[in-house]
């Protein structure tokens, strides 16, 4: 299955480089066929085609002020230029003066210049008039208009989507720098949680959850106080206005849900804390060990970019493999290759199977890491770099494993996107039934993939222990974590909430920056796309590095059951675990009991 999957997607790759013309989306290409900044070769039936464009390299839409889209292509014709005209051009006579002054000929090639303000078919063979200014879009050469009512009506149709895509672009374009420092901020955040969690002590963890707390309030109060303001602002009247405003009220209702939820589980859980810190504290011992354990999202994050540079690259050059055809007006047209669109289907699970296959390939290295240290008689003479060791075994014995691991997630998140899809397309539609429905078989897949997710973490740690497959690997860590539960899963689990709120913090105190931010410029963008974009960021971001604590303890957490099963503790047989942890075992179970007869009271 490895094997054949790979073969397949090596296929692929190699299929789109030989028939992908990658060159015309990232280059550019006009109406008539010719790549712009290229030598081109001529197309039967388009006369204009085949020309020479290597000191064209900017397309110019003739008329990008109003732009149609026949098919799925634009109905404005494309000219490869010299240039793009940075200041308007009112009259025939400014735009074949800026012809003979720059060299750029915004007229249909067959029109010379010197007849542009002559010739009767001006009206059909150059550009609508007044021609707005325009710049080249960075990296893909597209003269774009750059006044607000040309591009609000270009960008939709140069994206092919008159709403999502068109949000996305304005809103990514119109605030990319604030986008840029709040990923920043988060990414400092992010390092500076890290380091928290690195020497975390009983205070700490008060002023932390704190700043949790003070954090969801303050975002809360934030969001409700933008939308009061909005309400009660009599000057809105532009549609980007509206928009933020409904965007406020939805962010502010999610956000009191989650804050309420959150304080209820704090409160539910505020008794365990000192176990939890004792937890976290015998955590990083096994990391001071293995210090460069903190590192690894580093790599997996830097080979993960890699990949999806690549498998973008691949995924373009499917989206323009195709032949040219010559259409009506001597233009020319692309139809895509047939069976290129089952192609793309099995790119996309490429992508998710890679992607999980590389995440899992870290999880197990780190397991292995945690393992090999745990499972040391001479805790005062730690092994000779373990990650590499671990990673070595990983790649030489058990990528099989592996493989297996991340097809079974992928197998559980396809049906995840299928239902999100029929939601989505049932939006439109009056049938509360159906979403409803698609909506809880969402929800059922996004539970079963958590469950998976764990059990496949536990799967490639009782791999790391006893060399099994990955099948008998899960069965026997079910097996006995399930037996031995009772010993200290809760602050376990505990554990793993206070990672999970560190990553709160890290999202919270970025989108409040981006709150910030982005409502200076209310009138002039739709922030609501740009503040997701940085919230989604800063929770990748948190959620990668604070994530090697949580592998960290579930390691940990199976190592001690199997630890137990294995060994009494006495001299023929003892413990791998070193006292401390040893200590917080007998004090978890202390206190588990404690809770125990406490609960049995109650019922008395």
């Amino acid at each position: 299955m490895q094997c054949l999957g790979a073969e397949y997607l090596m296929f692929i790759m190699g299929y789109s480089v030989i028939a992908g013309a990658t060159g015309r989306l990232l280059f550019g290409y006009d109406s008539f066929g010719n790549v712009c900044g290229k030598r081109n070769s001529p197309v039967e039936g388009a006369p204009l085609s085949g020309q020479d464009m290597t000191l064209k390299k900017h397309v110019f839409f003739m008329n990008s002020c109003n732009p149609e889209v026949k098919g799925l292509r634009l109905g404005t014709i494309a000219l490869c230029v010299s240039s793009c005209p940075e200041e308007q051009l009112n009259t025939l006579e400014e735009v074949q003066l800026f012809a003979n002054t720059s060299g750029s000929f915004l007229c249909v090639y067959s029109l010379n210049s010197f007849n542009y303000t002559q010739s009767p078919e001006t009206d059909s063979l150059c550009p609508r008039l007044p021609v707005p200014p325009s710049k080249s879009f960075p990296l893909f050469n597209r003269c774009i208009p750059q006044t607000p009512e040309c591009y609000s009506l270009f960008a939709p149709v140069l994206t092919n989507d008159g709403d999502t895509l068109h949000r996305i672009l304005s809103g990514i374009m119109s605030g990319r720098d604030t986008i840029l420092g709040l990923c920043i901020l988060a990414l400092a955040l992010s390092l500076a949680m890290m380091f928290a969690f690195r020497f975390i002590t009983i205070l700490l963890v008060h002023i932390f959850i704190s700043l949790v707390i003070l954090g969801l309030l303050f975002v809360c109060g934030v969001l409700w106080w933008l939308y009061y303001d909005y309400t009660n602002d009599l000057s809105i009247e532009l549609d980007t206005e509206r928009e933020n405003m409904k965007c406020v009220l939805g962010f502010a209702i999610v956000s009191t849900v989650v804050t309420a939820v959150l304080l209820i589980l704090i409160f539910v859980f505020r008794k365990r804390i000192k176990l939890t810190v004792e937890l976290l504290q015998v955590a990083n011992k096994a990391i001071s060990s293995s210090p460069f354990l903190l590192l690894q999202p580093v790599w997996t994050f830097a080979i993960l970019i890699f990949f999806w540079v690549l498998w973008v690259a691949v995924l373009l050059s499917l989206g323009t493999a195709g032949s040219a055809h010559a259409i009506e007006g001597g233009q020319v047209e692309y139809r895509p290759l047939s069976g290129i669109r089952y192609m793309w289907w099995y790119h996309l699970i490429g992508l998710i199977w890679t992607s999980e296959f590389i995440l899992a390939c870290q999880q197990m290295t780190m397991a292995g890491t945690v393992v090999t240290c745990y499972f040391n008689r001479n805790k005062n003479d730690p092994p000779d770099h373990p990650i590499l060791s671990s990673l070595s075994i990983v790649l030489c014995y058990h990528q099989g494993t592996v493989v297996k691991g991340s097809f079974l997630i992928t197998v559980v998140r396809i049906p995840r996107m299928i239902f999100t899809y029929v939601y989505d397309a049932l939006k439109e539609k009056h049938n509360a039934w159906l979403r409803c429905t698609s909506r809880c078989c969402y929800c059922c897949f996004w539970c079963l993939d958590e469950y998976v997710r764990h059990l496949n973490q536990n799967a490639y740690t009782a791999t790391a222990i006893n060399g099994t497959d990955f099948c008998t690997s899960g069965k026997d860590a079910l097996k006995i974590l399930t037996k031995n539960s009772r010993h200290f899963i809760s602050v376990n689990s505990f554990g793993d909430f206070i990672i999970f709120l560190g990553k709160v913090l890290v999202v919270c105190f970025t989108v409040f920056g981006g709150l910030m931010a982005f409502n200076y410029n209310r009138v002039l963008q739709v922030w609501a796309i740009p503040l997701l974009l940085v919230a989604f960021f800063a929770y990748v971001v948190a959620h990668s590095f604070l994530s090697v604590f949580e592998t960290v303890l579930d390691a940990l957490f199976l190592c001690f059951a199997i630890d137990l099963e294995t060994n009494d503790g006495s001299s023929e047989k003892p413990y791998f675990m070193d006292q401390e942890f040893l200590s917080f075992v007998n004090r978890s179970s202390f206190f588990q009991q404690g809770r125990a007869a406490g609960e049995l009271l109650t019922k008395e």
